[in-house]
């Protein structure tokens, strides 16, 4: 066990969190963590199957007297988002999670912690050891490629689950019940481009946008933190007053985070790169006065580039059509729910941005919990790309959840809080994809809810669990499996 978590409570919670820290599980590469788990249901006698997808289900007997009361699911996803600050040496596919304790919080080194949703996880094979509780029969789902477009619980099959009470351990706000989650759809522009020689006498220069915090592009999305692509795209806005020349432009690496950081490589006449540097500056007090309350590490630098490669600069039309496009792609809050006081209802994400040798590819994504909000927003989007001359490529995207406020299983959740701690949990809806709109789509009739333990900062490398919060979790979760009858 990691000293960082020794002697917090509950120990089994903490150990199996611990344990699964070091195994690696980037999303579509679940197969060391689903071996982990397949392996220690055999440890544990547990019956246990898996499907084609590495999705697992883990089933437990009724405890003694319990035997009579509803089959309940408890389902997390084995995956994480992999994100590291660009100067930490850290390979997701080797290293292990490096844990850190600061005061009330756990946190990671540099890197996404994995709390999300790795305390599911760990909460399941807590309970899957645990032979001293009180519950009906139970299975343990653990799904895989959450992070990525939701495939696993997409793949579920009729029959892998019998279960018709579902309890999604997938949300980050500890008192809050989950009841409804937006649905999402991803869309991608791509440009064919060329390349000419750069100018003679012309200087690289590298212009590169840090030290934002990002952030889940569905929770953090009405924080109004800055979008490190939509920025850079203004910078070079500016930088056309000395006739800058684009040769490469990058910028985040998922599509379900707001992206951290960004650069791109220019080519700028030699006597006017002092004129560059000076604008550069200028931008980057403007933008960081902007930001200044919500996202204050932001700094932004033009800087001598060192060996580029010979692939040259963008032609002049290109350049232009890519730049208007970039600024006229809307990020951020589209509309707030008029039903469900501080929800956002509809959003959309610039998320990622790659240069390679024949293309430029901008990937974003769409969120609503109105479906045909959904459906417009994409337009829009999709508008704005053929607009700029994009080959446009949509996904069939994931459904929302529809709150059902006569939900049994959350009538027996808020009595056993009201029970547990004297007043009321929160009822809420959330702006981003649970598997639980899928799950309710291939099993119709199941029952659900989504609680957690409170998680910040998720999908970022300032990822972080409170750890007051783990055992009032736990606690609940044992006290409504126990009031299941």
């Amino acid at each position: 066990m990691s000293d960082a978590v020794a002697g917090l409570r509950p120990e089994a919670v903490w150990r199996y969190f611990s344990e699964i820290s070091a195994i690696p599980r980037c999303s579509k590469a679940e197969d060391r963590i689903a071996k982990y788990v397949m392996d220690k249901a055999k440890e544990l006698g547990l019956e246990a199957k898996q499907d084609r997808q590495m999705n697992i289900v883990v089933k437990k007997p009724a405890s003694s007297g319990q035997e009579g009361a509803p089959m309940v699911c408890l389902q997390g996803h084995l995956d994480m988002v992999c994100e590291k600050n660009k100067d930490v040496d850290h390979d997701f596919d080797s290293d292990p999670i490096e844990i850190v304790r600061d005061g009330n919080v756990i946190k990671a080194k540099g890197t996404t912690l994995g709390a999300d949703n790795g305390i599911a996880v760990a909460t399941n094979l807590a309970l899957m050891e645990d032979r001293s509780l009180q519950h009906g029969a139970l299975e343990f789902l653990f799904t895989v490629d959450e992070e990525t477009g939701l495939t696993g619980a997409g793949n579920l099959k009729k029959g892998f689950l019998e279960s018709q009470i579902l309890l999604n351990l997938d949300s980050e706000e500890e008192g809050a019940l989950y009841v409804g989650c937006a649905g999402g759809r991803d869309t991608k522009g791509t440009w064919r481009v060329s390349f000419t020689r750069a100018p003679g006498g012309w200087a690289p220069m590298r212009l590169k946008v840090q030290g934002l915090k990002g952030g889940h592009s569905g929770l953090e999305i009405d924080k109004g933190r800055g979008n490190s692509i939509k920025i850079l795209a203004r910078v070079l806005f500016a930088l056309d007053e000395v006739g800058a020349r684009l040769s490469r432009i990058e910028g985040g690496n998922k599509r379900n985070a707001i992206p951290r950081e960004a650069e791109a490589i220019v080519f700028i006449p030699k006597d006017k790169t002092r004129k560059a540097q000076s604008i550069v500056k200028l931008f980057d007090e403007m933008v960081r006065a902007e930001l200044a309350t919500v996202d204050a590490g932001l700094v932004v630098t033009l800087e001598r580039a060192g060996e580029v490669d010979e692939r040259g600069v963008l032609k002049r039309d290109q350049q232009k059509s890519i730049l208007h496009t970039l600024m006229a792609l809307p990020h951020g809050v589209t509309k707030m729910s008029a039903d469900i006081p501080d929800l956002v209802e509809t959003s959309t994400n610039v998320a990622v941005i790659t240069t390679d040798k024949g293309a430029i590819e901008v990937e974003t994504s769409q969120r609503s919990s109105v479906a045909s909000e959904i459906a417009d927003i994409v337009q829009t989007v999709t508008s704005i790309f053929e607009l700029g001359g994009a080959r446009v490529v949509q996904d069939s995207g994931y459904p929302g959840w529809k709150p059902n406020m006569e939900s049994p299983i959350l009538k027996i959740a808020k009595a056993t809080y009201r029970q547990l701690y004297g007043r009321e949990p929160e009822v809420k809806a959330v702006h981003a994809g649970l598997e639980c709109g899928i799950i309710g789509e291939k099993y119709p009739g199941m029952d659900m809810i989504s609680f957690g333990p409170t998680l910040e900062d998720v999908h970022s490398p300032d990822e972080k669990i409170h750890i007051d919060t783990v055992e009032k979790f736990w606690e609940f979760t044992l006290a409504i499996l126990k009031n299941v009858h």
